[in-house]
């Protein structure tokens, strides 16, 4: 189980993660992955938010632009105009909300808007990215991913995943840290699925704990993913049971946050289960 010692300071807020913490995801794209992403009305999408609220989530992760294998691209203009009134009818009700985003205009945006942490696929890699983090009270979630989008899942190859995934997430977190971002400020994600096969996500997997030892707080993400798919044989639309056994499993293994799509039921998983344990 995560380390009861660890704290995550959201946009200058402190917290101590003695248990484990749910992110509710809320998409605000025509091709999220998971199928949830619509571009619906603004007061459909804050109802969904305020509602895994009700649910359990302690934060909301409020994306724009999709990240599933082959996609494109968005502008910043149309990310900024997806994500920004969500954010900020959020922030005002109190609720600690992710930015799901590599661009650093939208980054600074949301900050504005009252964001407490950027969640970045491509661990702050872009240019000014790391600047604009530094210069505020975000927390920021850096992760793995190999290759782009739309091409990550061609034909991932690794010599050893565990190693390299590991060694990237401390180098980026040690970039943050010279750059002037606290430590407590920082959480890692291996990326499940992002760049990596059903071996792949699975070695990583079973070598949590070993990226938990690291000392960050560490988030897993496995809700609705293509490798529970594989395993179970079910399409997206029917993975709830699979998305529970992996985040209960995530956590047994050091994740701290657990990103998921099905907020009740993981919740009431995870009371019982932590009860249980």
């Amino acid at each position: 189980m995560g380390d009861k010692r660890a704290t995550l300071t959201l946009g200058g807020r402190s917290c101590v993660l003695d248990r484990p913490y749910v992110m509710g995801v809320v998409n605000v794209t025509p091709d999220s992955f998971s199928g949830d992403g619509q571009l619906p009305g603004f007061e459909q999408s804050l109802k969904e938010a305020l509602t895994m609220i009700d649910d359990g989530a302690d934060m909301i992760d409020v994306g724009g632009e999709s990240s599933r294998p082959g996609a494109s691209p968005v502008s910043d203009d149309e990310e900024l105009r997806r994500v920004l009134p969500l954010v900020e009818a959020l922030a005002a009700r109190g609720v600690v909300v992710s930015v799901d985003t590599v661009k650093p205009t939208v980054m600074q945006a949301a900050i504005d808007a009252g964001a407490a942490m950027i969640n970045d696929i491509q661990a702050l890699q872009a240019p000014e990215a790391l600047a604009v983090v530094a210069r505020s009270q975000a927390a920021v979630c850096l992760m793995h991913m190999q290759g782009a989008p739309r091409t990550m899942q061609d034909a991932p190859v690794y010599g050893d995943v565990l190693a390299e995934v590991k060694a990237f997430l401390l180098a980026r977190a040690n970039a943050l840290e010279t750059a002037g971002v606290a430590r407590e400020r920082i959480a890692l994600d291996p990326g499940f699925g992002f760049g990596k096969t059903v071996a792949h996500n699975l070695a990583l997997m079973h070598g949590l704990p070993e990226l938990a030892a690291l000392g960050y707080p560490l988030l897993a993400g496995w809700s609705r993913k293509s490798t529970l798919g594989h395993l179970t044989g079910r399409a997206v639309d029917e993975r709830l049971a699979a998305s529970i056994a992996a985040s209960l499993a995530a956590v047994a293994r050091g994740a701290n946050i657990v990103r998921v799509h099905d907020v009740r039921e993981t919740v009431d998983a995870l009371r019982v289960w932590c009860a249980l344990t």
